[in-house]
């Protein structure tokens, strides 16, 4: 279903406000050869908006063979972002408040669902973004069993913006999970492809439309808005 008068969007966290996927992947593959898996760039982005430990899990199994817990999976998680946070702070994509800005004015809610159980991220997104979003209407790996490309962490975060249904919700996102995720949940779907992977894949995973950058959406956030508004 798509939606005939959207109330809220719902924005991932990585590759869509910052710039920071370059640096997940380098600790990606850091952490993930201390445990003996092979791991790429390329996929840290096709896995992007799982559950880290989830991505842990599935590629133990395939490489090692071993049926890891969640809690021996959240241990190497640990370490990936140990990793992470040694790494210079991601700077936040050029366009993202501007496009805040004329949701906001539009009279629309802002939420953010992201994948990651990182609790200094979670932090600063409330930093950065406390005059758009607050802090309950954050989604993370905590308020979720499953995470994308399951449509449970955007039905969640149309539950934490205000109850909302998926017709009334537009994800933005930059990875082919989190769009598979989007459209399982039944939001008009926003790809931004900020990173490697061709816009065909983010396409065929059914996004409603593709933009280069958050800053070519914040420039069409109007037209789109009315495009959306008009699908009836």
């Amino acid at each position: 279903m798509q939606p005939t008068s959207p109330k809220v969007v719902l924005f991932d966290m990585d590759g869509v406000l910052y710039d920071s996927m370059p640096n997940h992947g380098i600790a990606w593959q850091r952490a993930m050869k201390e445990f003996g898996i092979h791991f790429t760039v390329e996929d840290s982005y096709a896995t992007e908006g799982a559950r880290g430990v989830d991505t842990i899990r599935k590629y133990a199994k395939a490489q090692l063979g071993k049926e890891l817990t969640e809690e021996e999976a959240q241990k190497m998680y640990d370490l990936k972002a140990h990793y992470f946070h040694e790494m210079p702070e991601a700077k936040i994509f050029d366009g993202v408040t501007d496009l805040m800005k004329k949701i906001k004015d539009s009279g629309l809610k802002i939420g953010i669902v992201t994948g990651s159980a990182q609790r200094p991220l979670i932090e600063r997104v409330t930093h950065d973004f406390g005059d758009f979003v607050s802090r309950d209407q954050i989604t993370t790996a905590f308020d979720v069993k499953r995470g994308k490309p399951n449509p449970d962490p955007y039905l969640m975060g149309l539950k934490k913006a205000g109850n909302y249904a998926p017709s009334e919700g537009i994800v933005v996102e930059n990875a082919p999970l989190g769009v598979r995720a989007g459209v399982a949940a039944g939001c008009y779907t926003v790809a931004i492809n900020s990173g490697p992977l061709a816009d065909s894949v983010l396409i065929n995973e059914g996004a409603n439309i593709l933009f280069p950058t958050i800053r070519e959406f914040a420039d069409n956030w109007k037209e789109v808005l009315n495009n959306i508004s008009n699908r009836c």
